[in-house]
Formats: C-alpha cells, structure tokens, sequence
C-alpha cells in the first residue's frame, strides 16, 4: 500500500511488502519505517473544502513540487476545481517544445506527488504529464476516504466519488493546458490503480485509455487486506500503524522491541482485540474499521468497485504479476469485470513473472533466485504499455494486443491468447490420495481403512509463512523456497512422483477439500508447490478460506466439530509448466503466520476474541471416493499427462 517509486517512471507502487523496499529484505520494521520517512511518504490529515476561486492555469498557491524534471520538459503547478468547489493539488508536466501537440496522461494518487517522474520512453515519445493529489491527501482539500465508493446518482454538485473527480479533472486539463490533442490516458499502481480504474466509470469522453496495474479492487476477498475474509495481519499492521495513524509516516515511538522478531512480536502482541489498545490508542482510523467489519458487510460491498466497471468506454490494460503476494486479485478481476460487463469494450490482460510493480522498478529478469531468461519489464513497456498508450492517444486505436499476453513461470517465455482462461485450457482434478501422494485419478476404497490424515492445529504455535521471521510481508515470499515448513507435524503434504512430461496449468487453482476439525472454526491454507530436481520447492500458488465462510462471506456459519466438511475456494490464476522431472506437491496446514491473523478455531468474532479462546484442534483432510479432496487445474492439452 506504501509505494516504492522508480526514479524513471510515472508510477507510485504502494504495496504492504512492497511498501518502501528497494530489494533488500529489512530485518526489523524499525528499518521499514525509517526508509519510509526517507521516501517522504507523507498522508496529510485531511482538510476542509473552500470555494474554489476561478481556476487558472499556470497560476496556483500549491507548493511547488519539488519533482525531477526531464530535459525539455517544464513543470507548472495548479488547483483544479471539482464540481463541489473542493480544490484538487495537480502538478503539470509539459514540452517545451509548442510546436505540435500532445496527448496527456494522468495519474491520480493518495501519495507524494513529488516523487514521480514521467516513464523515460513516454517523454522520449512526448506526452503531458498530470499528477494529481486525491481529496484530503498531499495539497488537495476535502476529506480522503479510503476505497471510496461510488455515488450512483451523480445527480447534484455534491454527488462526488473518485470518477467524477477523474472526469472534472480531464474537462479541466483538457481545456486549460496548452497544446493538448484531447486526448486522455490513465495509469496507476495498486493504489493508484485503484484510482484509474474508478476513472474508468462514466469517463469523460476525452479520456481514452486507462491501465490499471496491480489495482485495489475488493479489500475484504482478494487484495492485501483480507484473502476469503481472512485477515491479513502483517500488511495491515505495517501499513496503517506507518501511514494512517498520523499525518506522516514516522518511525517515532515505534513498537517493536529490536530484540526479537516478526513472528514472535506478532505472537506476543496476543489477540487483535488486544492490538488498538497497546500499539494504535485509537489513533488508526481504519484499522478501527477493520475491527468492527469482519463479515463481507455493507461496509465492503460498498467499497468493492468490480460491480461498478459497467458500461467502460475507454480501452483497458490490466497488468499484474504472478509473484505479487498484494494485489494480483485486482489486475485479474478488474479485466474479468470490464470483459464481462463491457464486452465491446477493447481489453487486455498481462501478467509477468513479478512481484508488486516490479515491472516499474527493475528489468524483472529474476526474482531472488528464480531466473526468467530476459527483461520482462522492458519486453512489457516496450512491447505492451507504449504502444497500447500511443495506439489509443496519437493513432487510431485498436493496437495489436492480444486478450491476454502471459508469462509462463515455469517454461519462461511469454504467450499470446485470444481468450482468457484460453479456451484451449480443460479441467483435470489432481486428487489426494493415501500414503501422501496426488493422482489424476480418483481414489480408490482399498487405499486406506480410515480414508483421513490428520494433524494438530496449535494456534500458541502456528506455521510461519517465511523461514526467516520478517516484519513484513516480503515482496518475494512467494519465491521463497517452501523447504523451511517440510517438517513441521502441523500440515500435510501430498505428492507425486516424478514427472514424465511436462505440464501446464493455467488459470485459477480451486480447492476443493473434504476436511474436519475437532473445533467449530479453521483456516484451510492450501499450497501448490513445483518440487525442482535440486529439491528447491517453488510456491506456484497458496491461499487461506476461512472455514467459517465456506458458505457466505456475509453470514458465517461455524463448523461441526469432527464432522466431514467440504470447503472450496478459489485461488488467484496461475500460468506455469511443471517441467519432466519436477514433482507436484500439495500442502494443506491450518496457519500462515503473522502473514494471516492466527484463527481461535473457535466459531466467534476473531476480532473480539480474548487469550483464552485460542484452543488447539485436530484437523483431517479425508481421501476416500466419498469424501474426495483435490484441487482442480485447468491445463494446456498434451499427449501424455506426465504423472507417473
């Protein structure tokens, strides 16, 4: 959610592990924090709207920007007025050159303006470039409210959201700044690209093509606040206590002890209802909210902007990376939402083998050890992000994009497809099966007398999601070798044996599992691991459901204590080959700590729980032809399924 900027790019990255981080991992978030301040991250309280004096343009009471301008270019600062008279601070960046004219591109963001500079090769190309400060944040009057939703009548002055200031915002550029061709495009990450997609409802006729990266979408299903109602604790606390408990990021009166670590700061802080009382003193607005909204409630129907993605005129990238533990959700749904509910609409979808924003931050050939064989990053600017923007903005549009361009995390190379999931693509279960193995087939009676295994949940003790204990949430997490939770009695894994062939799999990873717990609530984390011949197992997709909400988000129901229970969720898609002589590996466990907030395994309001809630249980994953567990893959067609 904070951002790490590049230096060369019109772009403000926010992200909970991303927040700040410039590759290295940082052992304490004391560190974290420091670095945020040193990035001047500042959220600004918010301020009350004046009337908005005739606006114009070149002359404005904003600070000047103190942002890094390119050779020919010259920056003009101004106030631009929405139709309720709330004053939105804009920072203008243009061609010296007048000679001929240019499209704009703007990008609207809750944090500092001051750092982002234009994309090298879009001011090479010569673009106007707009950054523009959100109500209540850095400059701009009005009240910032996080996620804010859409006001669906748009009848009066005083009818604003996040879309019409986007469209007040273009009229106004449009018609102020000088040599423009009428022409708008919009970009943003997580965050921002939240703000560009809301750009997206009723546009402004000028605004032509909008490509929301890494996007925040929905805070309570997929993005980096809760996974399937499951909160997530270490974004959530890393973030809110650096960004929205005051009016900077600051690490002052910082509340980790520098003589421990993450996971077991996390597991000493006790419950959640214990955490605004000891580390926030009721100075984290959001984080309050948070509390009191743990069912998928009014609250977060509200906020969740896929419904809203009707009737999209202008043309839409959705971009986002396999490895991005933050917001791959979005990039997925909100180009899922615009096909569906816009089918006329021109879309794209791409998806690299990054983590969040990397392809704006580096040349996305590796992450850690994993080595994807080119510069994905600038295969994508060049390829994709340039000529899509210049396509709709300086041509005629309709560039030559595919529905989807994607990056096989396994084979290492990038594919076109006209359809996504590729129409190509068929369903095959991969079950599990007794003796801790997985099989295309079914299992069969005469596996096992008892058809379950079993472990013991010990929530005093939960399974880490890092073998190092981090602070945070690391950007690279998932491309961490998974060895580290091989041992550990407190899951299962299942695998198979050596592949003959290759497979692919593409598309969402659904589990479908038939599991009991002895108490009346678990978490069901599922990960599916790529086992390479080195031994080094590759986290190709995990997730938490909640077992609570197996049925609603809304309305939870607990479980029966022992008895068989089947629990189904979807996963984020995935585009990777499992190559001849990996293995695929399984594994189910009932925690992900700090990274998810430890379950009481008890059916209650986790965020109220007390100390003496949490209780152990025994949980069983059950295999017999009944009570079948498997998760379903789509997969590319090839002769031979390669599991022996």
């Amino acid at each position: 959610m904070c951002p790490t900027i590049r230096t060369d790019a019109m772009r403000s990255f926010d992200s909970s592990p991303d927040r700040a981080r410039t590759g290295q991992r940082l052992r304490h978030a004391g560190n974290t924090l420091a670095l945020w301040a040193s990035m001047a991250l500042l959220v600004p309280t918010s301020s009350t709207a004046a009337a908005a004096p005739r606006a114009t343009f070149a002359k404005s009471s904003a600070p000047a920007a103190q942002l890094q301008i390119p050779a020919g270019y010259q920056l003009t600062p101004v106030r631009i007025p929405m139709r309720d008279g709330v004053r939105l601070n804009t920072f203008v960046l243009a061609p010296t050159d007048t000679t001929r004219t240019y499209p704009i591109l703007l990008q609207r963001t809750p944090y500092n303006p001051k750092r982002m500079r234009p994309i090298a090769a879009f001011s090479k190309a010569g673009y106007i470039f707009a950054f523009q400060s959100v109500r209540g944040r850095y400059g701009s009057e009005g009240t910032f409210v996080h996620m804010r939703p859409e006001d669906a009548r748009h009848g009066s002055a005083s009818d604003v959201d996040e879309s019409t200031d986007t469209s007040d915002t273009i009229a106004w550029l449009t018609k102020n700044v000088p040599h423009n061709n009428g022409r708008v495009g919009m970009l943003g990450i997580s965050y921002g690209g939240f703000y560009a997609a809301a750009g997206l409802i009723d546009a402004n006729p000028a605004l032509k093509a909008v490509s929301p990266q890494a996007p925040q979408a929905d805070w309570f299903i997929g993005d980096d606040t809760h996974h399937n109602g499951a909160f997530l604790l270490v974004s959530n606390f890393n973030w809110l206590w650096a960004c929205d408990r005051s009016s900077t990021c600051t690490s002052q009166d910082f509340p980790y002890p520098r003589s421990t670590d993450g996971y077991h700061f996390f597991l000493a802080a006790g419950p959640l209802s214990l955490f605004d009382a000891e580390f926030f003193h009721r100075q984290s607005p959001e984080w309050e909210i948070m509390m009191r909204h743990g069912t998928y409630d009014r609250l977060w129907r509200r906020r969740d902007i896929l419904p809203r993605l009707r009737n999209v005129i202008p043309a839409v990238l959705s971009v986002g990376g396999w490895y991005d533990a933050n917001n791959l959700y979005g990039a997925l749904h909100v180009f899922e939402a615009v096909r569906h509910q816009s089918p006329d609409t021109p879309a794209t979808l791409v998806i690299g083998p990054w983590t969040h924003g990397q392809w704006a931050s580096g040349t996305g050939e590796s992450i850690d050890h994993l080595q994807f064989g080119s510069a994905t990053s600038a295969y994508f600017l060049e390829h994709i992000e340039l000529p899509f923007f210049e396509s709709y903005l300086k041509g005629a549009g309709r560039p030559d994009l595919p529905v989807a361009e994607v990056f096989d995390t396994g084979a290492n190379h990038w594919r076109s497809f006209n359809s996504w999931p590729p129409s190509a693509s068929a369903m095959k279960k991969l079950y599990l099966r007794a003796h801790n193995s997985v099989s295309f087939e079914p299992p069969a009676a005469r596996e096992s007398s008892e058809g379950y295994d079993q472990y013991v949940s010990d929530p005093a003790h939960p399974a880490p999601f890092l073998p190092n204990d981090d602070f945070d949430m690391a950007p690279d997490y998932m491309a961490r070798d998974q060895r580290f939770a091989a041992d550990r009695s407190d899951g299962l894994s299942y695998e198979s044996g050596i592949l003959t062939a290759d497979i692919t799999i593409i598309g969402p990873v659904s589990p479908h599992l038939v599991v009991s717990t002895s108490g009346t609530d678990s978490d069901w984390v599922v990960k599916l691991i790529d086992v390479h011949p080195s031994g080094y197992q590759e986290l190709v997709r995990g997730d938490v459901m909640r077992g609570k909400f197996r049925h609603s988000f809304s309305h939870p129901v607990p479980m029966r204590p022992n008895q068989p229970t089947r629990v189904n969720f979807t996963m984020d898609d995935v585009y990777h080959t499992f190559k001849k002589g990996d293995r695929i590996l399984v594994r189910v466990q009932s925690s992900w700590f700090p990274l998810v907030d430890r379950n009481p395994q008890k059916f209650e309001d986790i965020y109220t729980a007390e100390a003496a809630d949490f209780q152990r249980a025994t949980e069983r994953v059950f295999h017999t032809p009944r009570n079948a567990s498997y998760v379903e893959l789509r997969m590319l067609p090839r002769d031979e399924h390669g599991l022996p």
